[in-house]
């Protein structure tokens, strides 16, 4: 199976990003084009933020945090979180539980 094959989303203008869900997680491979923001938000899912390239901000419960190529970031369930993306970067964030509103 390959990422690549499944079909991509457009959720926020400027994003392309492809799910994978399992019974207890979702994995998401995100691909941003520079200067995109992602609206300040929450949700109950424990959620790991994986910056394979590029350089992405993100802010948590107020601090703001900047990521490059190699770097990763868990973010705890409800927390306050919001992003922004300094170049083009491609992300994988897995999120735990399973995201249904994703599906």
């Amino acid at each position: 199976m390959k990422v690549d094959d499944l079909e991509p989303r457009e959720l926020i203008s400027g994003t392309s990003v492809r799910f994978v869900h399992g019974n207890r997680m979702t994995v998401a491979y995100w691909h941003f084009q520079p200067g995109i923001t992602l609206p300040v938000h929450s949700h109950p899912h424990e959620q790991i933020t994986n910056i394979l390239s590029g350089e992405f901000e993100l802010t948590v419960d107020g601090e703001p945090i900047r990521l490059q190529g190699g770097d990763y970031l868990v973010i705890a369930p409800d927390a306050v979180h919001s992003g922004r993306s300094i170049s083009e970067c491609t992300i994988i964030d897995v999120f735990s539980p399973v995201r249904e509103d994703y599906r």
